[in-house]
């Protein structure tokens, strides 16, 4: 997993829209990428719908939110539309950009085991520099306590 001080990878990936999306896209912008495991879940609901309530928050602070998660674009599309996500869902079906920032890995479920997001969250600064991770997160409150830090 890439760490505090370490530059943000670069990466691009489709929206919700099918609308291509660069990490440039956020450069001289606080941001807050966190990644989730899959739409719909009752973890990654919860986690979507804080973010989205704080959304207006971050606004104001001139922080912009990006989700990602492996979900297919129409998967993405149809969580948005369902959750009135306002911010940014990307699409990263071949868990590439997952890969770049150390978030894919092995879990276990109900005593399998296989490949999959770990739920993270990493604070980038103007500069596309990493300056907090959450490699654990869990997701009630966790949006709260990002605001909290980024406001701080």
């Amino acid at each position: 997993m890439i760490t505090e001080g370490d530059q943000e990878p670069k990466f691009e990936l489709d929206d919700a829209g099918g609308k291509r999306v660069k990490s440039s896209d956020f450069k001289g912008k606080k941001h807050v990428i966190y990644f989730y495991p899959r739409d719909f879940t009752p973890g990654c609901t919860t986690e979507a719908d804080e973010f989205s309530k704080e959304y207006k928050k971050f606004q104001k602070h001139g922080i912009e939110i990006i989700g990602i998660s492996t979900d297919d674009v129409e998967s993405h599309k149809k969580f948005v539309d369902k959750m009135n996500i306002p911010y940014v869902l990307l699409s990263d079906p071949e868990a590439e950009v997952c890969k770049k920032f150390g978030v894919w890995g092995k879990k276990q479920f109900m005593g399998k085991e296989y490949r999959g997001v770990q739920r993270s969250t990493f604070l980038v600064d103007e500069k596309g520099k990493i300056f907090k991770v959450f490699p654990a997160v869990k997701p009630k409150g966790h949006a709260d306590e990002v605001l909290q830090i980024l406001t701080n």
